[in-house]
């Protein structure tokens, strides 16, 4: 049960896979933030939205950002643009030809429909959800991964479900400084530690990571950060509470191996306590 200042959405899926994805982790940490008080909620590394999208109870405003303007873009053409997004996406086909003929194209020379229409194909598509060095993927016995008919709905959903959300499309110091304030929840999800390079040259290098501990440390609101546990991040986030979570990654071909991700949070933050679904 929501507490009484939240309301209640449904949760949707993602638009299409990305690389650091939060599927396994997505309802622990969901839930974790229910429990945090705030009024404001707020995303700097939203990425394809696997924890904004998956929540169930939200409040009164919601801001979410990535420095990519791919990732701005698309959200804010499904938020404000659905029917003519999908105009474009209509006759779309799963093709290799054309996955390598969009992947060739600059994205800056197109107008913003067809730069969303080509970066929702592209990451269908690639292999693992990966942003730089995509490779078109393919699943022997499974059909081709770009179905309009199944893609129409789910994008439904999340354009009713961006209704009211602020779209940003800035660094995240900048956009942690233009939207810190008591009462506003952060949730960061950045690139893991050792992966900065995945995502673009200069988007994120492992000198940020202090850059944002520090940053983290003075922050009037609260924050939930999830990261890959490495001795590098225990050392940077240390002046954090620190929790471990055990989980699995696929690697390849259905093969998976053990993990651990951190999940921090600034120390002595206070919970709502658990709330029982009413009997009546």
């Amino acid at each position: 049960m929501p507490p009484d200042d939240f309301r209640t959405v449904l949760p949707v899926h993602p638009p299409a896979a990305y690389i650091g994805g939060k599927k396994q982790l997505a309802a622990r940490i969901a839930a974790l933030i229910e429990r945090i008080p705030h009024h404001s909620y707020a995303e700097p590394f939203v990425g394809m939205g696997g924890v904004f999208l998956r929540r169930t109870a939200v409040p009164k405003a919601e801001i979410i950002n990535d420095v990519s303007a791919d990732v701005a873009t698309l959200f804010r053409i499904l938020q404000r643009h659905y029917v003519a997004l999908m105009d474009m996406l209509r006759f779309q086909l799963t093709s290799r030809r054309d996955f390598e003929r969009l992947l060739a194209v600059n994205p800056s020379t197109l107008t913003d429909l067809e730069r969303a229409a080509r970066f929702l194909y592209l990451q269908r598509l690639a292999f693992g959800g990966k942003v730089v060095g995509r490779s078109f993927g393919v699943s022997p016995g499974l059909p081709g991964r770009f179905d309009v008919t199944k893609l129409a709905p789910l994008l439904a959903d999340i354009a009713e479900r961006l209704a009211g959300v602020i779209i940003e499309n800035l660094p995240f110091d900048t956009f942690l400084e233009r939207y810190d304030a008591p009462g506003v929840l952060f949730y960061l999800d950045p690139p893991y530690h050792g992966c900065e390079g995945d995502y673009g040259a200069g988007v994120f290098d492992r000198a940020s990571f202090r850059r944002l501990a520090n940053r983290l440390a003075g922050l009037k609101g609260a924050f939930v950060l999830s990261i890959n546990d490495t001795p590098e991040i225990r050392e940077t986030f240390a002046a954090f509470a620190l929790q471990e979570v055990e989980l699995t990654y696929t690697i390849h071909e259905g093969a998976t191996t053990p993990a651990r991700e951190l999940i921090i949070t600034p120390p002595g933050l206070v919970f709502r306590p658990e709330r029982q679904p009413s009997l009546l």
